[in-house]
């Protein structure tokens, strides 16, 4: 992006602030347009009325919401959960696991991220052992065999790069170390339990999953009967908890600070909480924005969503490229005065540089009444 010569303009009319986010003009509402997402030129508007105060959308660009907690059959397999939102390059399901698998999965279609939503227990694969709960993150790099016993039933947003891989994103002038330190990323143990879990050397089933299909090797033996490894490559675990996010109590950050994992085609970016800003004139909600090169999807995972309305734990909204979105009524009210010192929640964003298409997983637990959520403003 950096080598991307763009059409030189650097001009204002009107009324506007002298810098984004801060000090609009009185009873404005600002939204902006940006090209790359939040990392190209941009323009910043000052509208007299909130810019999502539609009176009606229609058609396939319409904000959308689901309702993931309504998927409710545990499946055996992460193969049969049901996908709900995919492209090329990502493939999104939302799973759910009362038991132990019964037989090992394998990813050949590229890297896959688990976000442990619910519950707790023990993920066995190819390198060892590691113990698993909610707000982890866990990355099984292709090809990995694995599988999860869980303590209680456990909840999984899966995430795929589909034919390609998972990096992390370079933070600049913030230093390697900001929003976390690698040093906190869990790689597996060959420990107790893993040794406990090999000596159960039963006739064991590997599902691998390859072009969207299943294909299954039976084994006489338990696979996972490495006695050893090394290298640079292996599946790790980072917890929400432990994430240390960017912040400015002059300025509203972008989602880009976020970013916590990348892949050619899409960003996964992570808000946990933080102070809110503090600075009179800065905004204290996320802004209104055209984010015309990205799909946005965001998966709530607990707490107290200060920027939406209507939405809980489990919940996931979708909002297309191309169309403005922004908050809502009730956190808009809080634009420059929030009534505490800092949010109180935890969400997963994806946005994907090519269109999502909605699978049969979310359409059957869509909530209708999102793109109506607006309004009020």
């Amino acid at each position: 992006m950096s080598t991307r010569k763009w059409i030189p303009v650097q001009a204002a009319e009107g009324k506007h602030s002298r810098q984004a986010h801060a000090d609009m003009p009185e009873g404005t509402y600002e939204r902006e347009a940006s090209k790359e997402g939040f990392f190209g030129p941009a323009a910043f508007f000052h509208h007299r009325r909130p810019p999502t105060g539609w009176s009606s959308f229609e058609g396939p660009l319409r904000p959308r919401a689901f309702d993931l907690n309504g998927l409710n059959e545990a499946q055996g397999s992460p193969w049969d959960a049901p996908v709900v939102l995919q492209n090329a390059a990502c493939e999104v399901r939302f799973w759910k696991l009362a038991h132990e698998m019964g037989a090992l999965a394998r990813n050949a279609d590229g890297d896959q991220l688990l976000f442990i939503h619910e519950g707790s227990g023990h993920l066995y694969c190819d390198y060892g052992h590691l113990a698993i709960t909610a707000g982890d993150y866990v990355y099984l790099p292709r090809g990995s065999m694995w599988r999860v016993a869980p303590n209680a039933p456990v909840t999984v947003l899966m995430i795929e790069a589909t034919n390609t891989h998972y990096t992390l994103p370079d933070r600049g002038l913030a230093g390697p170390h900001a929003f976390f330190d690698p040093a906190l990323l869990d790689t597996p143990k060959m420990d107790e339990a893993f040794r406990q879990h090999q000596a159960e050397d039963n006739e064991t089933k590997v599902l691998i999953k390859k072009r969207g299909q299943v294909s299954t090797a039976t084994y006489p033996y338990n696979p996972l009967d490495v006695v050893g490894w090394h290298g640079d490559l292996a599946p790790v675990r980072i917890n929400v908890k432990d994430l240390r996010p960017l912040n400015s109590h002059r300025y509203h950050l972008p989602p880009s600070a976020h970013a916590t994992f990348l892949s050619d085609r899409f960003v996964i970016c992570t808000f946990c909480p933080r102070p809110f800003e503090t600075d009179p004139g800065a905004l204290k909600v996320p802004f209104f924005h055209n984010n015309d090169d990205f799909d946005e999807v965001l998966f709530y995972h607990a707490g107290d969503f200060f920027s939406r309305d209507n939405i809980k734990a489990g919940m996931m909204t979708f909002h297309p490229a191309g169309f403005t979105h922004g908050p809502h009524p009730k956190a808009l009210a809080r634009m420059l005065k929030q009534d505490k010192p800092a949010t109180d929640e935890y969400a997963v964003m994806i946005d994907t540089r090519d269109p999502l298409d909605v699978a049969d997983g979310a359409g059957a637990v869509e909530w209708a009444g999102y793109v109506d959520s607006w309004k009020g403003q």
